[in-house]
């Protein structure tokens, strides 16, 4: 190992650093697979387990009907996201247009700004995800902010509205719709009950409506 590497110690649960000074750390951890930096703090993932595995896989599926019948647009999965000086998040799933968006792709691939729509998978409300994440997530002005906490099966779906977030509400029959994904339906119920069959079938009456329609002409100008 050269005398420069052997100069840069590795990265730890906690620490307080500058972006550059985390992303030397990260870049010589070849092996770990998840590391944020958010509002300056360090967090690295632990093993990922089925009560975060399985929601994950399943806001994947839904957040990827929607892409395959929305040209214009991409869903990410756990990808870096250069916010601010302080902030380099790895979210669970995103969502951003593509041209037109608040988010560029840096010449070394990484995405640089705020994502339209951030979803996370979080034990509880007591998850940083509802606490740092959240702050600088709205300081750094993502629009939509949604956050599953799985212990206690409850879902927040956050807008950005004047600077501040908003949980937009469910209608009587449980279902949230997206305000900058026209047609962007969600079936809360149905998705913490695992029953992805109406999670579906919510989705696509969402994307049968005139609004979703209307967005991708408008995608395609």
């Amino acid at each position: 190992m050269s005398e420069t590497m052997a100069k840069i110690l590795p990265l730890e649960n906690g620490d307080r650093l500058t972006r550059p000074e985390f992303e030397r750390r990260y870049q010589t951890m070849p092996n770990v697979k998840k590391a944020e930096l958010i509002e300056g703090v360090v967090y690295m993932g632990s093993p990922v387990r089925v009560i975060h595995g399985q929601p994950h896989a399943q806001i994947m599926t839904w957040l990827g009907s929607y892409w395959t019948a929305t040209p214009g647009i991409a869903l990410m999965d756990n990808t870096t996201v250069h916010l601010d000086a302080e902030n380099e998040p790895q979210p669970d799933a995103l969502l951003r247009i593509v041209n037109g968006g608040q988010t560029m792709i840096s010449e070394d691939g990484y995405l640089e700004g705020a994502p339209e729509l951030i979803a996370e998978i979080a034990a509880s409300s007591a998850s940083y995800d509802l606490r740092d994440k959240l702050r600088a997530y709205r300081r750094n002005q993502v629009q939509e902010y949604l956050v599953w906490q799985v212990n206690e099966q409850k879902i927040d779906w956050f807008r950005l509205r004047e600077g501040e977030y908003i949980v937009l509400p469910s209608d009587e029959t449980g279902i949230i719709k997206s305000e900058v994904f026209p047609g962007l339906w969600l079936a809360v119920p149905a998705l913490v009950a695992g029953n992805l069959v109406e999670v579906q079938s919510v989705l696509q009456r969402g994307l049968a409506t005139s609004e979703h329609q209307a967005f991708v002409q408008q995608l395609r100008v």
